[in-house]
């Protein structure tokens, strides 16, 4: 029997690359700078420390799978309880997934005609938001209703303590997001990543990951993890976003205005201690320029009209105009924009 040479087809060699070399050939950077890099930035934990080679492998088999750029925040990690890592997609993550599949052919929403107001909202929400996604190989297309009250986040209480989130504030695109990828997961089978959101439960203890079984759960408060502190930021790190913050500083001291900083920070920022630094000095920074403009005194009429020209005394007076913060006057995050700098509210 004579020896027959087998030529590999191209598509096969580059399935066999290793995992590494493909990453670092997609981003045009050499293995060990891109290893290094996604150790110390991208994939770092919540305590400071790199994960573990096991940790990078698994978190660089799902970006690989569903060709995920964890540079743009596509995807980054969370630690479990398990002394895991839990692979994160964010919402540009999932739908970029969604739009690369080949069998996708669209998608569209279905509102409630009912609202309700959530303990804690500042808005009304649909009692319910239903996802419709078609396929191209299947006639009927798969339809998810997600119900407000199973995947609405209350504000955070701690010592009396309210801390808002964006559930409070942007209930019906959060609760939209949850549709879409709840949705995603029927239609597609994507499995083995999770959003923000679930993420946070994770960590939080609220949801079970598990192989005993996935099922939501209330951590009781005051419990002993409700008490860990934060990890303080390195001063390399708080110097890295700086800029970002100082910018976004200026434009809330233009506009009196600071929710849509504080908004921008819990959206843009993925660990709880880049969160919490974050609000800090915008706390700071805003009781500063409260310091730095004392309550004018009031005057009375005659004081006013004294020092008013005859033409001023006699025009009649114009109405006060009075705005309310965040509807008119301010830019929403649904309409926000993004500058060279970085900051986009």
């Amino acid at each position: 029997m004579s020896n027959a040479t087998v030529h590999q087809h191209p598509a096969a060699q580059n399935e066999k690359r290793k995992l590494l070399t493909r990453f670092a050939e997609r981003f045009e950077i050499e293995e060990k700078v891109l290893l290094d890099t996604l150790k110390t930035t991208v994939f770092k934990q919540r305590d400071g420390s790199a994960p573990t080679n096991e940790q990078m492998v698994m978190l660089m088999i799902v970006a690989d799978q569903y060709q995920l750029n964890p540079f743009t925040k596509e995807i980054y990690a969370f630690p479990d309880q398990q002394n895991g890592i839990v692979p994160v997609v964010g919402v540009d993550g999932w739908a970029r997934i969604i739009n690369n599949h080949p069998q996708y052919a669209g998608m569209e929403f279905v509102y409630s005609d009912e609202m309700v107001r959530m303990p804690g909202a500042k808005v009304d929400g649909h009692v319910w938001i239903e996802c419709v996604m078609y396929r191209k190989d299947i006639d009927r297309p798969i339809r998810v209703r997600e119900y407000l009250d199973e995947v609405y986040r209350e504000p955070f209480v701690k010592n009396g303590y309210t801390k808002n989130g964006p559930w409070q504030t942007h209930i019906k695109r959060f609760h939209r997001h949850k549709a879409m990828i709840q949705c995603s997961r029927l239609a597609f089978g994507f499995t083995g990543i999770y959003d923000n959101d679930e993420a946070e439960r994770i960590v939080g203890g609220e949801v079970d990951v598990t192989q005993q079984g996935s099922h939501s759960f209330q951590r009781p408060q005051g419990s002993e993890q409700d008490e860990a502190p934060l990890r303080e930021l390195t001063d390399p790190e708080k110097a890295a976003i700086e800029p970002m913050l100082q910018k976004a500083i200026q434009r809330s001291q233009q506009l009196n205005n600071w929710t849509p900083a504080e908004q921008w920070v819990r959206e843009s920022f993925p660990s709880a201690e880049q969160k919490a630094y974050a609000l800090s000095r915008l706390e700071q920074a805003k009781a500063a320029t409260q310091a730095d403009q004392p309550p004018q005194e009031p005057q009375d009429a005659t004081a006013r009209q004294g020092s008013a020209t005859p033409e001023q005394q006699a025009a009649p007076a114009e109405p006060a105009k009075h705005h309310a913060p965040g509807h008119d006057e301010f830019p929403r995050p649904e309409d926000r924009f993004d500058d060279e700098d970085g900051v986009g509210f």
